[in-house]
């Protein structure tokens, strides 16, 4: 790896199809959402929207520049069939709505910036994911996502800096790493604490890569406490 912080001593491969989802309803009203993903065969192109095919239905909070493509370690599977043995059968990889499952790396192997080949794309780090109640609605359980926060294993988004294509088994190999200290796993503990405390939230504002949400969010709250606001 070149650039700063800790070498990854191998790269990490895409394991299994990318996935695609299109807008479909889920759950018991009908939901419309983009959360249940399709496997894609051959080479798939990826561009800063994301995967080709790939829908979201609520653009609020899922999609844009900086959520484009989502991946999930595949070593996580095994612990969520563990913490959820009713749905085992479904605990396999693309049931977490990923676009990427990846072998080989995991929340603590991943940092906010890294610079990530797979295939001919070129993307990088944005942030943790967060779950909402749509992975509920696509399980028909509505503790799947205390269940998220219990198995304590986020997977990440990524941004497209250069557009390419990605097929399974590709290779992904980080080339730079901004932020070593900001994995996966740390920022997504803070988020599950339910308090960033103010350095925390500076080096947020300051991470290279960062998600512009995250940035804002940071700055604001930041404002907040230094106006006095308790509830910040």
């Amino acid at each position: 790896m070149s650039g700063r912080g800790r070498v990854i001593a191998s790269p990490a491969i895409v394991d299994g199809d990318v996935r695609a989802g299109a807008i479909a309803p889920i759950g018991s009203k009908g939901v419309p959402s983009g959360f249940v993903k399709q496997p894609l065969t051959g080479t798939i192109r990826v561009t800063e929207r994301g995967v080709s095919g790939d829908e979201q239905a609520d653009l609020r909070v899922h999609g844009g520049r900086d959520k484009a493509v989502y991946a999930y370690p595949s070593s996580a599977y095994p612990r969520w069939r563990d913490a959820a043995p009713r749905h085992a059968a479904r605990l396999v990889p693309g049931a977490m709505g990923e676009n990427l499952t990846i072998a080989g790396w995991s929340d603590g192997d991943v940092a906010i910036g890294d610079t990530v080949r797979i295939g001919t794309a070129l993307l990088q780090v944005t942030e943790p994911r967060q779950p909402c109640y749509k992975l509920a609605l696509a399980f028909g359980d509505g503790r799947m996502v205390r269940l998220f926060m219990a198995v304590g294993i986020s997977g990440w988004y990524y941004r497209v800096l250069e557009p390419g294509v990605v097929a399974a088994g590709d290779a992904a190999t980080c080339l730079a790493r901004p932020n070593p200290a900001w994995t996966i796993a740390r920022f997504f503990a803070l988020i599950a604490s339910g308090s960033i405390d103010d350095e925390a939230l500076a080096e947020i504002v300051a991470l290279e890569g960062v998600a512009d949400g995250w940035r804002l969010r940071a700055l604001r709250l930041l404002a907040r406490r230094a106006s006095g606001d308790a509830d910040a």
